[in-house]
């Protein structure tokens, strides 16, 4: 017979989420970063391949980033609100996880899986800093898919790629609860 965990699973049945432009200082200092990342470093990951790393964005680093991303709006022509929300994450963040997928060659993993994992590792940390009782999200975005911006922003290498933003902060406002899926909906039985 299992053991069960009723304190981790009501956590997992009631995690939600905070909007990333609700969250203030403070922020988790080095030790408790550390923490969450091992955390979320327990992630699924098929192989063993480790196809993820992290880019810690603190708060220095985000006004360059945020500069960066209008510059990348407006040379890609985008809408004026898109280039706007895609600054604003970094306008408004104080720390950010890039959570960056590395592709990693193996005749056994599939890349699909390796994105998977990378997958993994953002809701990971997520609920890492949830449970720590922090407020937490991940975003992504145009500017996180836009090559030049990876390259420009985050050194990135051809075979790697942003999988998420997670920002992590104190919150300022807990959001009303959303609606959830009607697993009726959503379920096969064979």
């Amino acid at each position: 017979m299992p053991t069960p965990n009723p304190a981790a699973l009501d956590f997992l049945l009631t995690r939600r989420s905070r909007p990333a432009k609700t969250l203030t200082t403070p922020v988790p200092d080095h030790a408790t970063l550390m923490q969450l990342l091992t955390a979320a470093a327990r992630t699924p990951d098929h192989g063993k391949l480790e196809p993820w790393r992290f880019i810690i964005i603190n708060a220095a680093a985000m006004p360059p980033l945020a500069t960066l991303a209008q510059q990348r709006g407006e040379a890609l022509a985008l809408d004026p609100e898109q280039v706007a929300k895609g600054r604003a994450q970094f306008d408004q963040g104080h720390l950010a996880v890039a959570v960056i997928e590395v592709q990693k060659p193996s005749a056994k993993i599939p890349v699909l899986e390796q994105t998977y994992s990378a997958g993994a590792v953002c809701v990971a940390l997520v609920n890492a800093a949830l449970a720590a009782g922090w407020g937490a999200n991940w975003l992504s975005g145009w500017a996180s898919h836009d090559r030049t911006f990876m390259q420009q922003g985050f050194d990135l290498a051809p075979h790697e790629r942003i999988a998420g933003i997670i920002h992590i902060g104190t919150e300022t406002s807990t959001p009303p609860e959303r609606p959830r899926p009607q697993l009726e909906n959503l379920i096969t039985w064979l």
